[in-house]
């Protein structure tokens, strides 16, 4: 058998690629849904949805009653045109021998009046309908954005980040469409249906019977066929979301891809979503355009039905003496007309409303999300906006060095088993301990634990002798820092980004901060300083010198606990020795933890811990650890060792 050729190998990588994807893809959507609510929920009205949404913008309904005096100002305005016809006909036309034009051109100019008049009342209806639409959306999006960042990393990591910003933007911009324009419609749609209705019972009951007759059907099947555009415009929004989350994924790693030579089986995921999206949109056609067709027929039936009887009434065929003029028949037409257009109108407005309520619903997914780690200092309720009351036993953390203690800790992921089994430690205030230990052996957990990233199932972690989750957030954050393995570096300057460890340091604390950690020659070979700009996630500088930054900002902070997943793994020789330096600066004097994947870390450290498999298997200084027999220390030691030394 001959071997595969290389484009053979490239097609079935790519193919396998995509499978791969496509399966770790659904993982990731099935464990979306039981973490983060709003995805493919059908079995909530289209009314509570809306009601519970209102219910969290309160400007919504700030001078509603002026906006609907206006609304009903400018619909009323609009029967003036029947009328107007009415009395031309009848007062001006037929009733004299002579048309009267003197009764023609001031009925015509009180008409024109009424008009204006409406369309002043129009104008000014709009601009408060749209100014309290964006309003209240704003209120909803920050809220949202808020409890986005109030929910823990594990949570927010079982969406995908594109998806779970598309919850904030593009699902509320299609709320803000249809509040901006169709709310309006509606509103403007109702009144004048009303309106209309009471006008035409005035002229003709009869005939007001006739036109809701033939619209009664409509109003019945609409109910159906509303149900089925609400669960296909649902699909819509999750389809949305997941073409958002793996664009922006497959921006974020370009890359990758491009090292990898797998653009292409990207490029297709990418354009499966995107026929997703359409497919989803064409299924909700379907129905759509069985609701138009009902309204147009309706129209049609009902203005040749009203012309029919209506035409017997005025001659007394049906032997009913009603005494409908020729004005008030042609005047009743227009009335159909009134009546017709906002049904046809509310009909297009109620469909695009599925479109919005979706988006509504996917929003409201993310403020019912309960945040698994809440600020016993008084957390921000994401459905009225307003800081709730500490708990009773909420506490600060001491001043001056922080003790971390650990009892019988215990952690286990979702659906997972325990990763972490009953760790106990005592890390005295001012000391550095490393923990060590193989990949997956629970060090990462541990340290995100420690910093309250996340809350264990069972047992607890004091700082200070503070239990961590009575500590409120504001004084944790302040004396408690981790520095990730990768530092996350925000697009803008150096400057702006130390600024986030503390935002009222003035430049000159800045370059205090970076000359205290040993890197002012750094920092003055830089084109700019401490202006230099960054680019997007810190990718303007090299892997060391994001890092750099990062120590400088945690530095910046003052916290009197740090965690340090070790920030030198993954950099070269020189930028090594620079980095150790900073940490030293940024360690001394401060109970430091590192995560060491470097075992010259640990050397240096007061205490080292252990991991196997999430247990604290072994606890000491090196020099206790690296001659115990058949030691797990001692092993990796050697090991690291052995291979420096070749």
């Amino acid at each position: 058998m001959s071997a595969p050729t290389r484009s053979t190998r490239t097609t079935k990588k790519q193919a396998g690629l995509a499978a791969r994807d496509a399966g770790a893809q659904d993982g990731l959507e099935k464990r979306a849904f039981s973490r983060i609510g709003g995805e493919e929920q059908t079995d909530e009205s289209t009314l509570a949805t809306i009601r519970r949404g209102l219910s969290l913008t309160p400007e919504a309904f700030r001078g509603v009653w002026l906006t609907l005096v206006l609304a009903g100002l400018a619909t009323v305005g609009k029967v003036v045109v029947p009328v107007a016809v009415q009395n031309v006909l009848d007062e001006g036309i037929i009733a004299p021998s002579v048309p009267d034009l003197t009764f023609v051109v001031r009925a015509c100019l009180v008409a024109a009046g009424v008009l204006v008049v409406t369309a002043l009342c129009n104008v000014l209806m709009n601009r408060r309908l749209f100014r309290m639409a964006e309003t209240a959306l704003a209120t909803l999006r920050k809220r949202a954005f808020r409890h986005i960042h109030d929910l823990s990393l594990l949570t927010q990591g079982t969406e995908q980040r594109g998806a779970l910003v598309s919850r904030v933007t593009s699902d509320v911009d299609t709320v803000s469409q249809f509040m901006s324009f169709g709310g309006i419609m509606l509103v403007v749609m109702s009144l004048q249906v009303v309106i209309a209705t009471i006008v035409m019972l005035v002229y003709s009951p009869l005939l007001g019977l006739v036109v809701w007759l033939c619209y009664l059907p409509v109003f019945f099947l609409m109910s159906f066929v509303q149900k089925r555009i609400r669960a296909r415009y649902q699909r819509v929004r999750t389809m949305v979301g997941r073409m958002l989350g793996s664009v922006s994924e497959s921006l974020v790693g370009a890359a990758t891809l491009r090292a990898y030579g797998i653009t292409d089986s990207n490029r297709d995921r990418n354009i499966a979503h995107v026929k997703d999206v359409r497919d989803a949109q064409f299924r909700v056609l379907r129905p759509q355009s069985v609701s138009f067709m009902l309204s147009e027929t309706a129209d049609g039936v009902s203005t040749a039905v009203v012309i029919v009887v209506g035409v017997y009434l005025g001659t007394g065929a049906l032997g009913l003496d009603v005494g409908l003029t020729a004005g008030q028949l042609v005047a009743f037409i227009f009335l159909v007309s009134l009546f017709s257009q906002p049904v046809r109108m509310g009909i297009e407005m109620l469909s695009e409303a599925q479109n919005a309520v979706a988006g509504w619903r996917r929003v409201l997914g993310i403020l019912d999300t309960p945040a698994d780690v809440t600020d016993p200092g008084g957390a921000i309720d994401p459905h009225t906006g307003e800081r709730l009351a500490p708990i009773p036993d909420a506490t600060t953390l001491p001043e001056g060095p922080l003790s971390v203690t650990v009892r019988d800790l215990r952690y286990a992921y979702p659906n997972g088993p325990e990763v972490l089994h009953g760790i106990e430690v005592e890390i005295p205030a001012g000391s550095h301990v490393a923990i060590v230990g193989e990949t997956g052996s629970g060090k990462t957990t541990l340290a995100k634990l420690l910093t309250r990233m996340m809350d264990p199932i069972s047992g607890e972690v004091l700082i200070g002798g503070k239990a961590l989750d009575r500590v409120g957030f504001a004084s944790l954050r302040e004396r408690v820092v981790m520095v990730p393995q990768e530092g996350f570096l925000f697009d803008t300057t150096i400057g702006a980004n130390l600024a986030y460890g503390r935002p009222e340091a003035t430049e000159e604390q800045m370059r205090a901060a970076v000359t205290e950690l040993g890197l002012g020659d750094w920092l003055a070979n830089l084109p700019l300083g401490l202006e230099t700009p960054v680019g997007q996630r810190g990718e303007s500088l090299s892997a060391g010198e994001r890092q750099l930054v990062s120590l400088a900002r945690a530095y910046l902070a003052d916290p009197d606990v740090i965690v340090l997943d070790e920030a030198t793994s993954a950099v070269d020789p020189a930028a090594d020795v620079r980095l150790q330096r900073a940490i030293e600066g940024l360690a001394r004097g401060r109970t430091t933890i590192t995560i060491a994947h470097r075992l010259s870390t640990a050397e240096r450290a007061d205490m080292i811990l252990v991991l196997d498999d999430g247990d604290l298997a072994e606890q000491g200084t090196h020099a206790e650890l690296v001659d115990l027999p058949n030691g797990i220390y001692a092993g990796l030691h050697h090991s690291w060792v052995a291979h420096r030394s070749d």
